[in-house]
């Protein structure tokens, strides 16, 4: 099975990562949970670079998040809490081979 992989970039401020974690955690991941489509979710981070990898069934789910009203509310709360620290970066991509999801 082939997947989509959307990967979200961003710098947080240092002094905020504890605060960014807990909104990952509270508000992102439910949000990514509830979006028709999403196959899973990953929070990663190194430093204040911090990196959110979400796997989705088909371009048509991806498309239907950036529309979604959870996940816009949710843009509007990270952007309003300051954590952020310049410009956030996101990319698509088609996975190939299939995915191996070792815990089945």
């Amino acid at each position: 099975m082939d997947l989509i992989v959307r990967i979200w970039r961003t710098a947080i401020r240092p002094e905020r990562i504890d605060a960014y974690e807990e909104f990952a955690r509270s508000v992102s991941l439910p949000m990514f949970h509830n979006q028709p489509g999403c196959r899973g979710v990953m929070f990663a981070r190194r430093s204040s670079e911090c990196v959110v990898i979400t796997l989705w069934e088909d371009m048509d789910a991806v498309n239907a998040l950036t529309r979604s009203p959870s996940y816009q509310s949710a843009v509007s709360a990270i952007e309003a809490t300051g954590f952020l620290v310049g410009s956030a970066t996101t990319e698509v991509l088609q996975t190939h081979g299939g995915f191996l999801n070792v815990g089945e």
